[in-house]
């Protein structure tokens, strides 16, 4: 694993790196792939980056957009990781609609939609039940617990570990997310994180020792480049 921890002056700064750095590799990808996948994170810290990125003149062609998690509620909820993406990001530019993987939320029980959005996944990058694809882009934030996508402390979707797509759980709620093996298998994973209030969890995570099932981010180790971007107020106290 390839690990670069940057510290960046302010949000504006994190966005403008997060958006230089998501560029780069959408390049190198294109031209050595002929397409681009990346999965979004959720969370107000992306909105303005993925604004951003659709102020770019780009191969909307050849990008395919995932997410990383999504809550269980409709598409058009409020709380919906895919209309944020699509009011910031997605509806305001040519990009095909089948070129969103959106997770799907409608069914009855969840994990018969974690199943099927597994499925399409392994279709898509054309896997083996045995192989994890690997993305391009795994775009990640984390919250003041340490957890990241969807993965909480302490919960059971931590222990998942054969799977690409998992029921996860917050205070009771369901939610859809990527396994962290599944995270770990992108080429690159790139943390975004902005706010004093990030500062004690990402003590934990960068701490040599600490207990990753109460920290979760500490189990996103990818086999790729592993990028932490951080703003002062989230980074100015770990050693980088």
């Amino acid at each position: 694993m390839n690990k670069t921890v940057e510290v960046l002056p302010d949000l504006s700064a994190l966005v403008a790196r997060s958006l230089d750095l998501i560029l780069s590799k959408l390049a190198t990808a294109i031209e050595e792939r002929g397409q681009f996948t990346i999965a979004l994170a959720g969370g107000s810290t992306p909105k303005p980056l993925y604004e951003a990125i659709a102020q770019q003149n780009l191969p909307w062609d050849k990008i395919h957009v995932f997410w990383g998690d999504e809550r269980y509620v409709p598409p058009d909820h409020p709380d919906s990781n895919e209309l944020m993406a699509r009011r910031a990001w997605l509806d305001r530019v040519d990009i095909p609609a089948a070129n969103i993987h959106a997770v799907p939320t409608l069914d009855a029980d969840p994990a018969v939609s974690a199943a099927k959005h597994e499925q399409h996944l392994r279709e898509f990058f054309n896997s083996s039940p045995a192989e994890f694809p690997a993305l391009d882009v795994v775009l990640l934030g984390m919250g003041d617990d340490a957890h990241t996508a969807s993965l909480f402390p302490h919960t059971d979707a931590l222990q998942v570990r054969d799977r690409l797509v998992t029921v996860g759980n917050k205070d009771g709620n369901p939610r859809i997310t990527f396994t962290y093996p599944l995270i770990n298998a992108a080429r690159s994973v790139i943390f975004v994180v902005a706010g004093a209030n990030k500062r004690p969890a990402l003590a934990q995570v960068f701490a040599p020792v600490a207990d990753d099932f109460t920290y979760p981010s500490r189990l996103i180790q990818p086999q790729g480049e592993l990028w932490w971007l951080l703003d002062a107020a989230a980074g100015s106290e770990l050693p980088v």
